[in-house]
């Protein structure tokens, strides 16, 4: 069976040991096991909510027997105050969170599919949201690109005194986010499956211009200078930099570069 197929057998027999158990409501699948099937692969989790009646949540948080009597479990690891990570033996790794219905009327998560309901529960409208999740997007490049410039400036004093770790966070890290949030603006993005919690995710698809370059902006530990100056090349090739900063940037990059 392909391991796709096998998600998806996987989350069933989820819903149907909720059933047999009693005192769940539903089985919300979200992610690629949610409405987006289309992008389910091998390398592919499972992300889900179940949704409990009033008194139920610490019997499906604190004892994992309905997911044991499915498939022995490798591994779990409770990584939140409503849910787990785990791993089955099989390979196949998930994560779930637990809630009664009151709890999702102020939450933020994407649009999920309904795998299994109890058919007395008719609030099937909770597969999707009613609070938007906040966009990680901007729509002016004037602070993003500013504060990613800072990033680069900070980012090299700290590796000219010898905080390479620190410094690698704010010019791979911090700087490279700025950008992403405003990559849109930039870029033409491909319509594939953007996720609202992460910009990184499905970058290579979605721009595949920016994805060329990128790895010059992400060069490692070693290599911050050699990042920083990339990315300021980029910032300067798509908005007007002040150059006293640039001439900053550019004399400690220099200073520093192994």
């Amino acid at each position: 069976m392909l391991r796709t197929e096998l998600l998806l057998q996987r989350l069933g027999e989820i819903g149907k040991s909720l059933e047999r158990k009693g005192g769940a409501l539903l089985l919300l699948g979200v992610g690629s096991v949610g409405i987006e099937t289309e992008r389910l692969d091998e390398y592919s989790d499972l992300d889900f909510f179940v949704i409990v009646k009033p008194g139920e949540k610490n019997r499906y948080i604190d004892r994992l027997d309905w997911l044991e009597e499915i498939h022995p479990l490798a591994y779990s690891f409770k990584n939140s105050d409503v849910g787990y990570k785990v791993l089955f033996e099989d390979g196949i790794f998930g994560e779930y969170a637990v809630f009664e219905e009151w709890e999702l009327a102020n939450a933020s998560y994407t649009d999920g599919r309904v795998i299994w309901k109890d058919p007395m529960y008719g609030n099937t409208g909770i597969a999707k949201p009613s609070n938007p999740i906040p966009s990680l997007k901007n729509d002016s490049l004037d602070f993003p690109l500013n504060e990613a410039l800072t990033n680069l400036y900070v980012g090299l004093g700290r590796y000219a005194r010898g905080e390479c770790l620190s410094a690698t966070r704010f010019v791979q890290g911090y700087a490279v986010d700025r950008i992403l949030s405003v990559l849109h603006l930039l870029e033409k993005e491909v319509d594939y499956f953007p996720d609202p919690f992460g910009n990184e995710r499905r970058l290579e698809k979605r721009y595949p211009r920016f994805a060329e370059i990128i790895g010059d902006m992400i060069q490692g530990y070693d290599h911050v200078p050699e990042s920083a100056l990339r990315i300021l090349n980029f910032i300067e090739e798509v908005y007007p930099v002040n150059r006293r900063l640039s001439d900053e940037i550019r004399r400690l990059a220099n200073l520093t570069c192994r």
